[in-house]
């Protein structure tokens, strides 16, 4: 039994006999920020468009997850070079010659991409599809008082809205920022991994409609394979960056169901360098607080005692 089964949550959360633990694989190297995902899970989940709002962040036009974005596409400029992502950028003449000359790839950049390493100029892009994290160890989970957050036979954390009563305790208690209450119903929401979907043999639909298998849906620890794989390629091929964020089980949430290869930092990101679950204090804090109590009741009674006497 590996470490990661030691501590499986569907087999702590009471299923005997459980499927494998599913989950995604977000390999970011190669996502093209096409959205498909935004777009396809929308459609299946029918959740209302949050508008087209323009919010400064290169093509970002979603911001950040939230109660109606369950997948959100970043797209991260920099000035740092990564190879031949853009081909074109640093040219020098006429625009409009160079537009006559169509857009088709020539053969010798056939090959390039944002992971090949090599002069390619000043700016790159990194673009990335978050999603709930659907934790080992999830904090919604331990704050909701109506049962509404919980744990399904495949390891992910599902809300059931129609117990939902707004109460909005799961929302600071993410470490991620996942989790939201929809305006105009009071209610959390969030990604359910497709339960629906998965639950019938299918893929989830942001991984269905994703082009270039950033996303990546399967058993999980299958993908921490292929991830570790995938790694350990981009770092042979000068990629040095390249890294996992949330595929280690003994981090402050135990690993998550949803992990991502990177190519910078976290923060870089908008995700937290080093998650912690934000009830894991809770059983020390009762504990404390049981004791206090009991030394207060003992005080009582001593000064209850002590009047007495002088009576």
């Amino acid at each position: 039994m590996t470490e990661r089964t030691q501590h499986d949550p569907a087999t702590v959360s009471g299923y005997p006999d459980h499927p494998p633990r599913m989950g995604f694989f977000t390999d970011t190297s190669v996502c093209i920020g096409c959205k498909a995902c935004e777009v396809a899970c929308k459609e299946w989940n029918l959740i209302p468009s949050g508008g087209l709002d323009l919010t400064g962040m290169s093509y970002d036009n979603t911001a950040g997850l939230g109660a109606d974005t369950w997948r959100h596409v970043a797209f991260i400029e920099q000035r740092k070079p990564v190879g031949f992502q853009d081909a074109g950028m640093h040219h020098t003449g006429d625009v409009l010659a160079m537009a006559e000359q169509g857009t088709a790839t020539a053969p010798e950049n056939a090959a390039m991409n944002p992971t090949t390493p090599g002069e390619g100029g000043e700016f790159r892009w990194l673009m990335a599809s978050d999603v709930c994290k659907h934790c080992t160890h999830a904090a919604c989970l331990d704050v909701c008082p109506t049962g509404s957050l919980f744990r399904t036979e495949f390891g992910t954390v599902v809300v059931q809205e129609d117990i939902c009563n707004g109460c909005g305790y799961c929302i600071p208690a993410c470490p991620y920022g996942v989790i939201d209450r929809r305006p105009g119903d009071g209610r959390a929401w969030k990604c359910t991994l497709c339960y629906d979907r998965i639950g019938a043999g299918a893929e989830p639909a942001c991984a269905k409609a994703c082009p270039t298998d950033s996303i990546q849906y399967g058993p999980l620890d299958e993908l921490h394979e292929r991830a570790e794989q995938r790694v350990a390629r981009l770092q042979d091929q000068g990629v040095a960056e390249a890294r996992l964020y949330g595929a280690d089980p003994t981090d402050g949430v135990g690993g998550t169901g949803a992990f991502f290869l990177l190519l910078d930092e976290p923060e870089v990101y908008g995700l937290p360098p080093d998650p912690v679950v934000t009830t894991r204090d809770l059983p020390s804090m009762w504990r404390h607080v049981a004791a206090a109590a009991v030394t207060l009741a003992g005080i009582a009674a001593v000064a209850f005692g002590s009047t007495l006497g002088k009576r």
